[in-house]
């Protein structure tokens, strides 16, 4: 694994996990029932955690699926024209400042890709209702794999990103590990969760991941590093 791909799956990892409360408003609602549908009584935190964790397996597995259907266009593109690469890191650049700057809460116009994904969820959201209430591990994973397909401009500036990647298996890693850096938001139980929770919430550290994302994308753009090579 190249240092540059080991430098987008962390980026994408840090995406998630400070953009999580975007998440939590998305998806918080679902996973919170979850809660709620369990009675009270021995083996409830096993039976809430299983939920939980199958619940969350379907959606980033979701994620993965979305982010491979992606990248096949741009992988089909760069292997036909050798300078669609360029091409597509640059927008791949473009797309992580934009990410930087709602990260960073400076700017959240990206987050209006969401209104793509509406017609589909249209259609998927009915099936969704086959699987409530969710309490039981074989109705939690299909729901996941449901919900990940639910409207996001997080999910979708970040999809955005991994369609740019020219090749299919990295845009499927990069959502995988998108959708882990959303789990300690999504399962929110343990003092681990809680003390990440009050983390990406801070201000200067989402200013300090929003600045790091902005100058990681300003780095991809081929005629940044082309300049800097040059000197």
């Amino acid at each position: 694994m190249t240092e540059s791909l080991l430098a987008t799956l962390a980026s994408a990892f840090a995406i998630g996990l400070v953009g999580s409360t975007h998440c939590l408003g998305m998806c918080g609602g679902i996973a919170s029932s979850m809660s709620l549908a369990l009675p009270v009584g021995p083996g409830y935190r096993r039976r809430q955690v299983s939920l939980l964790a199958g619940y969350n397996l379907g959606r980033i597995t979701s994620y993965a699926l979305i982010g491979l259907l992606a990248g096949l266009p741009g992988a089909a593109l760069t292997d036909a024209t050798p300078a669609a690469g360029m091409i597509l890191r640059t927008i791949a650049g473009i797309i992580l400042i934009l990410l930087g700057l709602a990260i960073g809460q400076w700017w959240h116009g990206v987050m209006r890709l969401e209104n793509l994904g509406a017609p589909l969820w249209q259609r998927i959201a009915p099936l969704t209702q086959r699987f409530m209430p969710v309490d039981r591990l074989s109705r939690a994973l299909p729901m996941g794999l449901l919900w990940g397909w639910l409207p996001c401009g997080l999910v979708y500036s970040t999809l955005a990103w991994a369609l740019t990647q020219g090749n299919a298996a990295h845009s499927a890693l990069l959502m995988f590990f998108f959708g882990l850096g959303t789990l300690p938001a999504m399962i929110a139980t343990g003092l681990l969760a809680t003390r990440i929770t009050a983390l990406r919430q801070s201000r200067w550290f989402r200013s300090i991941m929003g600045i790091a994302l902005i100058l990681f994308g300003i780095w991809t753009i081929p005629m940044v590093q082309q300049l800097f090579h040059g000197h």
